[in-house]
């Protein structure tokens, strides 16, 4: 074990094995700080490392006493980490709490430093709570919002500058200018770059040729990525860096990222999102991989002035390689059939459901507690099978966190439910009636009449794309050690018309990982409240002469959120108006 210990403001290196209760006094200078990463002597963000010693730090049980006897740290530092963590208060477990989501939080913890991380560290090691490495992967995570160098964009940009052979990327939406660099970069190199993009189905509509140079696709090409697109909505937002593309040994060394946020400066530094950053997997690499060959074989071409790149020669499966217990990937592609008379037109077969099913499963089979934070939920098998959780086992722990365009009124969802029992009077088979219950619905008041906690991150009057903060990620905890999370809403929409992914993880080596997310739901569930912010936001409403229709984000139950827009509407007449429903970006302000 190595430690650092402080003698009268001194670092000296100590070297050698010292038991969990040492006789050294771990203290660094009051602002000191960590090592930028790895490169620097450090930790990266969002690592196994780093997910271990936040969960040392956040664990409720280690109280300053304990810190300070098994880590060795002073008891200044112990004392100054826990109190941060159980918040005003001062007690451990109350909605004040405010535990340590980021390292850049602790590192901010007067005299926590470098000497302060590393006994953190190799505590965290000998409680086992630094997973990855052996036989299971190597799995850290990125949580948006971040800023600079610690955003999953900077990451991702990362990988692909370390590129040597293959880059293959499958993404919605893109935008940034670091990641389109190190494309160019890795291109220079004769990095082979293939680029399945969901934008490239308009860019490919653009006739004027200066025009479609200039689109987001056509700048790809420019730049030696030849961008494809499929004929089905392409909602992945994955790499595959140095994949077995054409050599499947190379599954045991490739790196990829996946998660909710698409590769956008809004997803890296407004939304609630996050990515995950794999390695040591031949399984999921092989499964990305395959994923990535399937809609490969069957997209269309983007023509501009990119080399065009062919097929995969290895054509992996996850039968090439070993599984690893207690991680698999869910893809909604098994929904959908290639036919058509190029090869690339996918159709889907309606009565197939894998990923919800999965979702559905993991429902079931919860003893305790079930905590989602998703952007949308709307996806029907999955409501129903958490409400009958809820009924059959009333003492369980649900907690919903949604985007507030999730929000219905009563009278909206008395409507919507209308609407569906008249579709299905209308229906003459059964197929019909069927696709009456999978209409565009909103479930989350239906959450709400059946006990089950919802909150709404909530941010104005009335939604609007150009000013949303969005909880944007799509994930679920169940029992605080099994994980589900990628690029998958909750609906329907998402089951039958988009290629998805879902990162499934469960036991001992990803409980890191699962009790990061857990922290994430704690805080970002907690949005606002300890601030009393909608106390604010209500007497602003109430008195001041312009009242605010776009105010800071807050995590409101319904009834709140319900209360406040009728507070919106009794002192600002004209919110409903026309021009304010039909040009909300315009409106975000309404005078008294």
């Amino acid at each position: 074990m190595l430690r650092f210990a402080v003698i009268s403001g001194v670092f000296s290196l100590v070297l050698g094995t010292l038991p969990a209760c040492v006789s050294e006094d771990v203290e660094d200078g009051e602002s000191d700080a960590f090592p930028a990463g790895k490169a620097d002597g450090g930790i990266d963000e969002g690592s196994p490392e780093a997910l271990g010693v936040l969960a040392l730090v956040n664990d409720l049980a280690m109280t300053a006493a304990k810190l300070k006897s098994e880590a060795g740290v002073t008891a200044r530092v112990a004392g100054n980490i826990v109190k941060h963590r159980n918040g005003v208060d001062g007690v451990a477990g109350t909605a004040d709490d405010d535990t340590y989501t980021t390292l850049r939080e602790l590192d901010q913890i007067p005299y926590v430093g470098p000497a302060t991380l590393n006994a953190l560290l190799e505590l965290a090691r000998e409680r086992g709570l630094v997973g990855g490495g052996g036989s299971g992967a190597n799995i850290s995570v990125i949580f948006s919002p971040q800023v600079g160098a610690d955003t999953h964009n900077a990451k991702i940009a990362q990988l692909i500058r370390g590129a040597q052979k293959t880059v293959d990327v499958a993404v919605y939406s893109y935008s940034d200018a670091g990641i389109a660099a190190a494309l160019a970069d890795a291109n220079s190199r004769g990095v082979k770059i293939r680029f399945l993009f969901e934008t490239a189905n308009d860019d490919r509509k653009i006739v004027d040729p200066a025009a479609r140079a200039a689109s987001r696709s056509g700048k790809l090409e420019a730049i030696g990525a030849d961008v494809r697109w499929v004929n089905k909505i392409l909602h992945h937002k994955f790499v595959i860096v140095d994949g077995p593309r054409d050599d499947k040994s190379r599954a045991a060394t490739a790196k990829m990222a996946s998660g909710s946020a698409n590769f956008s400066n809004t997803g890296a530094t407004v939304y609630d999102e996050n990515t995950l950053f794999i390695e040591n997997s031949p399984e999921l690499a092989a499964a990305f991989q395959h994923e990535f060959d399937q809609l490969w074989w069957g997209s269309r071409d983007f023509v501009g002035p990119a080399p065009v790149q062919g097929q995969s020669t290895a054509m992996i499966t996850t039968g090439d390689v070993a599984d690893q217990p207690g991680v698999d990937l869910l893809l909604t592609s098994p929904n959908f059939t290639l036919g058509g008379t190029e090869h690339a037109t996918w159709s889907v077969n309606k009565a197939s459901t894998v990923v919800s099913d999965k979702w559905v499963a993991a429902v079931h089979g919860a003893t305790t507690s079930i905590h989602i934070a998703s952007g949308h939920l709307r996806l029907r098998p999955f409501v129903e099978a958490l409400i009958a959780k809820k009924q059959a086992q009333p003492s369980i722990d649900i907690r919903v966190y949604l985007d507030q365009q999730e929000f219905i009124s009563a009278s909206g969802d008395a409507a919507q439910k209308a609407e569906v029992a008249q579709c299905q009077a209308a229906a003459t088979t059964p197929t019909q009636a069927a696709d009456c219950l999978r209409n565009d619905f909103l479930f989350s008041k239906a959450l709400v009449d059946a006990g089950i906690d919802v909150r709404f991150k909530s941010f104005a009057y009335r939604w609007d794309a150009s000013y949303a903060a969005q909880m944007h990620s799509k994930y679920m905890v169940v029992d605080g050690k099994e994980l589900i999370s990628g690029s998958y809403n909750l609906s329907m929409n998402a089951e039958q018309a988009s290629f998805e992914n879902a990162l499934h993880l469960r036991g001992s080596p990803y409980a890191p990982v699962a009790g990061a997310f857990e922290q994430n739901f704690a805080k970002l569930y907690e949005t606002g409240r300890a601030q009393d912010l909608l106390t604010g936001l209500r007497s602003q409403i109430s008195t001041a002469q312009t009242i605010p229709l776009v105010f800071p984000p807050m995590a409101l139950t319904y009834s709140e959120f319900d209360r406040l827009r009728q507070l919106i509407r009794a002192n600002c007449a004209v919110v409903d108006s026309i021009d304010y429903r039909s040009n909300a970006a315009a409106h975000r302000t309404c005078p008294r």
